[in-house]
């Protein structure tokens, strides 16, 4: 397998080689997705212990099979209640939640209408799907208008979008989105893996917006603090998703312990329904502190707050010097953000405060005029 040596050694000299490391010493960490520091909540930590001590380490098997829990279902029940909608279905991860959904509402016949920078589940989940595939250009509602007059194919059409977007931090026109799908007769998903348990006192940006899509996607180990990921929808289509979503029917079902620590979560935020405003109000704060260094934070208007930097190797350089001076901030090349678009992508979380933020910032502009 020559190919493998020569495509590591390609990857080395356009500096966009990635490695698996363990992080050593104390770090101020903005590299991760654990935005409301629920891994370590004393609430959620014991509801994941309370599970498997009930449970067991694992489900057994498919929840088609024998792996479905009384857990699993009122996990489902409490989604569905965060996101608006009326029932909910639990799948491995946000990635297979995505392909999963995808997979089973769209067919050779179909079109799927994506942003075009939508995260690599809902790429996947589209190619995967056979369908004929439209992306239309970031966050613009009149391409994607234009996009469903030209292409007039029989067959479903489905629009799916990021509500926060992943890289960028910004968020899409999700009212607008919805407006356009019920006037062409579109099925609308929208991936809330970013907004839920932040926006729309954890429900996401669409309970924010007050609109309810065809289906939410969403994930349990960003805000939430677990594993897992999710597909809220009618009971219909929840029906059919127990039917026909590959991922979810030939996966074995979520682990007692990450459904209990979601669980132990989602009772948190209920409690708490002011963390998310006061997590983007931090970030704001970081946010403005960046821009008034000079540096280049895009559209971001949420928790994530991208420093865009460019060329991938002055990214990995700035990321090497914060780490340093005790940041974890890690750069992101391409192909998960776009060429010449390298970046770091600071995750601002409760965990951090603001002196912490305002420290972080001033050292980022120290190795600015270095």
């Amino acid at each position: 397998m020559n190919f493998v040596k020569t495509t590591l050694t390609e990857l080395e000299e356009l500096g966009l080689k990635r490695t698996l490391r363990i992080h050593s010493g104390e770090l101020t960490n903005y590299s991760t997705n654990d935005y409301l520091c629920m891994s370590t909540n004393p609430i959620a930590v014991k509801k994941a212990v309370e599970a498997v001590k009930l449970f067991g380490t694992g489900s057994g098997g498919s929840r088609l099979m024998s792996g479905n829990l009384s857990l699993h279902e009122e996990l489902e029940r409490r989604l569905a209640q965060l996101t608006g909608m009326e029932t909910a279905l639990i799948y491995g991860s946000g990635f297979l939640a995505n392909t999963g959904v995808l997979t089973a509402l769209a067919g050779r016949n179909d079109t799927i209408f994506s942003d075009r920078l939508n995260h690599a589940s809902i790429v996947d989940g589209a190619i995967t799907s056979r369908s004929r595939v439209q992306r239309y250009r970031h966050c613009d509602v009149q391409h994607l208008s234009d996009l469903l007059k030209k292409h007039t194919e029989t067959g479903r059409k489905i629009i799916i979008t990021e509500s926060v977007f992943s890289m960028d931090g910004d968020i899409a026109p999700v009212r607008e989105i919805f407006e356009l799908s019920r006037s062409e007769g579109c099925i609308l998903i929208v991936d809330e893996a970013h907004a839920t348990g932040v926006f729309g006192h954890g429900g996401g940006i669409c309970r924010e917006e007050g609109v309810v899509p065809d289906v939410v996607t969403g994930t349990l180990s960003k805000a939430l603090g677990s594993y897992g990921g999710f597909a809220s929808c009618s009971r219909k289509t929840r029906e059919f998703l127990v039917n026909k979503s590959r991922s979810f029917v030939y996966s074995t079902g979520l682990p007692p312990a990450s459904a209990g620590a979601a669980l132990g979560a989602l009772q948190v935020i209920n409690s708490r329904k002011e963390s998310g405003s006061e997590l983007v109000d931090r970030a704001m704060f970081f946010r403005e502190s960046l821009k008034q260094a000079g540096f280049n934070t895009g559209n971001s208007n949420s928790q994530i707050v991208p420093v865009i930097v460019g060329d991938s190797s002055a990214a990995v350089a700035l990321s090497h010097s914060l780490e340093n001076r005790g940041i974890l901030a890690v750069a992101i090349r391409p192909p998960t953000v776009p060429e010449g678009s390298a970046r770091l992508r600071f995750s601002v979380t409760l965990c951090h405060q603001r002196k912490t933020l305002q420290n972080t910032a001033s050292e980022m502009k120290k190795l600015k005029w270095k």
